[in-house]
């Protein structure tokens, strides 16, 4: 529990980083869409026609997922990762044993420009946190909630 009260810690750090970075001006934004639509559609769990609920997250180089926390029902969730840092390699593993059941699957290398997807299926509700292995130590990690069925 102690390590999981770090993360926490350190998840509450990177949320107040992403709040203070959206207060600062875009003038140093390159290519790539970072219109308020694409942005707001991040973190928003959408139901596919084939049931599975998707979700994307986004990473950069200020070494935070967003949005760093999702809440997803139990059944199939389909997880997409866009890396859109100009220098920074990232990747995205729940972590082992920490969640109420494992999730084995994960991202292990997503470099500047790329995204990637994964799907899994989760059935026990509760917190299922996830880290980018890379920058753990500088506050990249998040959780993912498995709301009750109901």
């Amino acid at each position: 529990m102690n390590g999981r009260g770090r993360r926490r810690m350190a998840a509450l750090g990177a949320a107040a980083v992403v709040v203070l970075s959206g207060c600062s001006g875009d003038e140093s934004s390159g290519g790539g869409d970072t219109s308020s639509s694409a942005s707001s559609d991040l973190g928003a769990v959408t139901v596919a026609e084939d049931g599975v609920q998707e979700v994307t997250l986004q990473t950069q180089d200020d070494y935070v997922f967003t949005p760093d926390r999702f809440t997803v029902a139990p059944g199939k969730v389909r997880l997409t990762v866009v890396n859109v840092a100009e220098q920074m390699t990232h990747n995205l593993k729940f972590d082992e044993g920490e969640g109420p059941e494992p999730i084995e699957t994960g991202i292990d290398f997503l470099a500047p420009g790329q995204e990637m997807t994964i799907d899994f299926d989760v059935t026990v509700p509760g917190d299922h946190p996830f880290t980018c292995t890379f920058h753990t130590q500088l506050g990249q990690v998040g959780t993912m909630t498995v709301s009750q069925e109901g």
